[in-house]
């Protein structure tokens, strides 16, 4: 009997003092955006409250305390992009009155900051992504890699489109390429970027050709050039190898030449007596030409 009077009283006191007036207190309270969502994108996500200091009846406070059925404040933004905030002054007077009849003794914060871009649409230059595909051991790719469409258009906010730089990132998904690529592949965006952006088109032509090189080695034979009687080498039996990757296409070329390695004295290393080897001649479609030794030591008499 005794807790129930308690119980009683406690809850007439609480009711008798929720209807008294001139009570403050801090709370957040819930916003909402208004802008054109076809024109405009949020890249951040929005503030859905501000903090706010308020005064009035126990009940109302207690029902924007809570947010139990409290309308939220609409932010209206004509341009957003053109702009990173809303000073909370300018909010003062139209959510005081939105309040009423709870008054508005001022906000927490300066300031309400946002970021909303505009949304545009772009003409991007596909690259390969070159972690998307390898070459076969002494494959390479020769001349221009070949896009159709040439370019690819990509809607989205323009900071978004910023970050890729006029460029989009083709992926090829294959590995140990060792021929020509003609071949249509998927356009894919990340994961992070897929409700973000959108596409034109979801598929690209690509090919590009593949050269194949060939390991090979020649023994060279020695010329010298502008050589004094008096300067010998000091290994005079000593025989230059070249090793070489050729072009699979120019091994019949490849057989047609003479290779010598040229020593020429003038050429030679004053400071310690050596002479770098020269090749001749030296085709384009050779690459990673090595010589084996590099240097020749000389012998004065």
């Amino acid at each position: 009997m005794v807790v129930l009077c308690i119980l009683a009283a406690t809850t007439f006191w609480i009711l008798n003092a929720l209807n008294k007036d001139n009570y403050s207190t801090i709370v957040d309270y819930p916003i909402e955006w208004e802008f054109d969502r076809e024109r405009f994108f949020p890249v951040q996500p929005l503030p859905s409250s501000v903090q706010i200091q308020i005064s009035g009846n126990g009940w109302d406070l207690l029902r924007k305390y809570f947010n139990l059925n409290e309308p939220a404040y609409k932010i209206t933004l004509a341009d957003p992009s053109s702009m990173k905030h809303i000073l909370t002054s300018e909010l003062k007077r139209p959510l005081g009155d939105f309040l009423t009849p709870t008054q508005l003794i001022g906000f927490l914060e300066d300031s309400v900051t946002f970021k909303i871009d505009r949304i545009e649409t772009r003409n991007l230059s596909p690259i390969l992504d070159s972690a998307s595909y390898s070459l076969s051991k002494n494959s390479v790719i020769e001349g221009k890699i070949k896009f159709d469409p040439e370019v690819i258009k990509v809607t989205g906010p323009t900071s978004i489109l910023d970050i890729f730089e006029g460029k989009f990132p083709v992926d090829l998904n294959q590995s140990r390429i060792d021929q020509d690529f003609d071949r249509e592949v998927s356009l894919t965006i990340e994961k992070d970027l897929a409700e973000i952006i959108r596409l034109n088109r979801d598929k690209i032509n690509v090919s590009f050709t593949v050269v194949n090189f060939m390991e090979g080695n020649k023994r060279l034979k020695v010329k010298k050039i502008n050589f004094p009687r008096t300067v010998t080498l000091e290994d005079e039996s000593v025989t230059p190898v070249m090793t070489y990757l050729v072009d699979g296409r120019k091994v019949a070329e490849l057989k047609d030449l003479e290779f010598e390695a040229i020593l020429d004295y003038g050429r030679r290393n004053r400071a310690d007596s050596t002479i770098s080897i020269r090749v001749q001649p030296l085709p384009s479609f050779l690459k990673e030409v090595k010589i084996t030794p590099e240097i020749l030591k000389l012998k004065y008499e």
